[in-house]
This record gives C-alpha cells, sequence and structure tokens, in this order.
C-alpha cells in the first residue's frame, strides 16, 4: 500500500495552484517550498522539467544557471538579501537594519530643549496670571488725603490684624483667638526697601499719635481732625487701613507706597504650608492668653506656635516692644523660609505657599507680584543681617502711651526718604 494518496489524474487538475500528482511522491516544491532547505532536488524521472527553487537566490523564475533563467521578485529571499543588499544589513550594509539612518542626536537634543523651554515659559506665565488673581486688592491708597511727597526707594506698611475671617469656633479655641468681632491691628511695621540696605521698623500698637483729618473710607465725609491723640491701633479699628496710612504718614512725614494686611488664619496657614519656621528663643516664656509654652533654644514652629509666638504680650515686663521684636523677628525667618530654593524649587510646596498666603493677605489696589517678591525678599535681607531691624525710637510715655522720640524720627524718616543708610538706634 502506498504511504501517499493516490492525486487527481492530470485530466482534473484544473489550473489551480499546487497541482496535485498521480505520483506516489509528493508535490514538488512549488506547492511546499517552505519546507525546501538547501539545493533543489535533481529531477523525478527522465523528461521531468526542472523545478524552481526558493534556496538558491531565485524566485518564481527557472532554476538557478538554467538558460533564461529569472531572478523573480523574490530573488534572495532565503539568504537574508530581503532588499537586494549585501548580508541583509540594509542598502549599503551599514548595520542600522531596513535602511533605518543613525539618529540625529544633535537635533533631538535641540527639539528637547526646545521643548522644556516652551513648558516652563507656559507653566510661569500660568502661575503668574493664577498668583495675580489671588491678590486681595481691597485697600484704595487715593482715598487717603494730605499726603506727604514721596522719596527714594518704597516704603510698605504690613500689617496683622486679629480678623478671624473663616474661622470655626474650633479653630478659635485651638489658636487662642478669642471670639471678638470685628479687627483690630495686632501689628504694624514699615519696611523700607531701598538701594543702601532694607530697613524694617515695628510701631508699637500703644504709640501716641495724633488723629489726623480724613475721609471716610465708605462714608466719603470728611472728618477735621481736632488734635486728639489715640494709640495707633486705634486708628484701624476708627476707620480701617485707609485712616491707619492717613494717621502713619501724618504722624512720621513719610510716604506709604504699598500696604499689606494678613489675619490669624492666614498667618498660621502660611506657617504650616512652609513646614514650619526655624527661630532661636532666647529665653523661654509662658502666656495663657494667647496659649505660648516655649522653652529656650532652636525649635521649628507650627502655625499655632507661631501665632502663639507673635501675638504674647502679657509675659514680658516691657509688653508692646518686647512683642514687636518677637514680631519682627519671626516674619522675617518666615520670609527666609518661603524665600529658599527647598520652597521657591519644589512646586509640591511652593504653590500650597502661595495659595496659603495670597488667598489670606488683604493689599491695595495698585500692588503687583512683583512688589510682592521685593518685599519678601528684603525681609529675608534683614533676618540675613544684610538691613536694619528696630523699633521706632521712644522718648518715653504718656498714660498708657509710648511716645515716639520726635527728633530721632525725624531723623529716621530723613534717613529713608534720601535713601541714605540709617544709623538711628530704636528701642
Amino acid at each position: 500500500m502506498n504511504d501517499w494518496p493516490q492525486g487527481r489524474s492530470d485530466d482534473n487538475r484544473g489550473s489551480r495552484y499546487g497541482r496535485g500528482s498521480a505520483s506516489d511522491q509528493p508535490e514538488g516544491a512549488r506547492v511546499m517550498r517552505q519546507v525546501r532547505r538547501g539545493p533543489a532536488a535533481p529531477p523525478h524521472g527522465p523528461g521531468v522539467p526542472p523545478q524552481p527553487s526558493y534556496v538558491d537566490g531565485r524566485g518564481y523564475g527557472d532554476t538557478a544557471g538554467a538558460p533564461g533563467a529569472d531572478p523573480g521578485y523574490d530573488s534572495g529571499y532565503n539568504t537574508g538579501q530581503v532588499y537586494g543588499s549585501p548580508g541583509g544589513r540594509g542598502p549599503a550594509g551599514t548595520g542600522t537594519g531596513a535602511g533605518r539612518p543613525a539618529p540625529n542626536w544633535g537635533r533631538r537634543i535641540k527639539w528637547t530643549a526646545v521643548t522644556v523651554v516652551a513648558v516652563l515659559l507656559v507653566t510661569t506665565v500660568a502661575t503668574y496670571f493664577w498668583a495675580d488673581s489671588k491678590l486681595r486688592r481691597e485697600v484704595d491708597l487715593s482715598k487717603v488725603v494730605d499726603r506727604p511727597s514721596g522719596g527714594k526707594g518704597t516704603n510698605y506698611l504690613i500689617v496683622g490684624s486679629d480678623s478671624r475671617e473663616g474661622m470655626s469656633a474650633a479653630e478659635k479655641k485651638q489658636l487662642h483667638t478669642g471670639s471678638a468681632e470685628g479687627k483690630r491691628t495686632d501689628s504694624m511695621m514699615i519696611l523700607h526697601v531701598g538701594d543702601n540696605g532694607d530697613t524694617l521698623i515695628s510701631l508699637p500698637r500703644d504709640s501716641d499719635v495724633e488723629l489726623p483729618t480724613f475721609v471716610g473710607s465708605e462714608s466719603g465725609k470728611t472728618y477735621k481732625g481736632t488734635g486728639r491723640h489715640i494709640k495707633l491701633n486705634a486708628a484701624y479699628a476708627t476707620d480701617g487701613p485707609e485712616l491707619l496710612v492717613r494717621t502713619v504718614e501724618f504722624n512720621t512725614g513719610l510716604r506709604i507706597d504699598h500696604y499689606v494686611e494678613i489675619g490669624f488664619a492666614g498667618f498660621a496657614n502660611i506657617v504650616d504650608a512652609v513646614g514650619g519656621v526655624d527661630i532661636t528663643i532666647d529665653k523661654a516664656f509662658k502666656d495663657k492668653y494667647s496659649g505660648a509654652d516655649f522653652k529656650a533654644g532652636k525649635q521649628t514652629l507650627n502655625g499655632e506656635q507661631a501665632l502663639a509666638f507673635v501675638r504674647t504680650r502679657h509675659a514680658f515686663a516691657a509688653s508692646d516692644l518686647e512683642r514687636t521684636k518677637n514680631q519682627q523677628k519671626f516674619l522675617a525667618a518666615l520670609a527666609h523660609q518661603v524665600a529658599t530654593p527647598s520652597t521657591v524649587l519644589n512646586p509640591f510646596k511652593l504653590y500650597p505657599v502661595m495659595g496659603a498666603g495670597l488667598d489670606s493677605l488683604i493689599v491695595d489696589k495698585d500692588m503687583g507680584l512683583w512688589d510682592l517678591g521685593s518685599m519678601f525678599f528684603a525681609m529675608k535681607g534683614v533676618n540675613g543681617g544684610d538691613g536694619t531691624s528696630m523699633n521706632m525710637p521712644i522718648s518715653g510715655s504718656s498714660g498708657s502711651n509710648l511716645v515716639w522720640d520726635k527728633a530721632k524720627v525725624k531723623t529716621l524718616v530723613d534717613q529713608l526718604k534720601n535713601d541714605e543708610k540709617v544709623t538711628v538706634a530704636g528701642n
């Protein structure tokens, strides 16, 4: 019995591809060319024409070397010469495969750099407009009347208020803020930014000042000055930021260019967002009113502790003056912490800090992000020893009010107006 099934007769094969055979041998390479290896098999029997081979670099043409041989479309299939190249290594045998050119690294680097720069530029612009839109420009200094002439440099009035805006009852209890309605100034400072060193001057809230003529910020009504003396923080309580600026300018003769205010909650949130502020406390103290309980030495204060630190006054003999020194010290340290590369270059830290700060700050209508940045970097410089930090010079007291030393104040203001190095010593 044959090992191979009988094929169809030639009469029944038709014209289909891979014609069957009546022979007891399998069909030729035309049907099973995929299994052919090595040179073509010799013809089977006399008179049988040579079969096409796919192992000799030929295609559907005649057998290699036969007269009229045609290489066909598949020439070189089994020798790796798919594209007719020596060794199957591309058009010129370069080894890059399938004719692929070598990568142009210079071009890739250039476009990578362009892409990175474009992304940074778009991110910077988007961040600027996002931050600028969050500034609360609520103070209109154009309402301030009878203003002194300007001088060299830029003067900021920085105010910490006791505003409880947005705070829950639990937060008020935790931060020891109490629940008083409205807001008053807890701290006031003048920051002068100039070419001859920056100067940070604290204005004690109990400073004795004259209440000048002013125009009501809401009513537009003019209130004539009567020569009455008040504590400086009472000006803010009477008619808000515009009257406070008017009172400071009237009693110092120094023009205020920008106004910045922050409340209790905002202050604590900024400190927490930056990850706490490192500060060295010279002497241990406690104050049940502010919640302060500090040991001496270097430590990191969180938002709650920082607020207690800058508000404490009952723990000190010279309560207001000592408190202003602590406020200066801490705010300068906070500015230093915010302006460090670890914050500025870390988006996971920078954006929460900016969000917490910008949501909390109340500024004048002409304040821009550049002005705000200049203020922070100046405070950082003061903390680093590049500027002067002082209290307003005090000559004595009148009742519970602190009286400024008029001669020293005049010299100080003249030096600031002319952007000269400050030589006046404060208390």
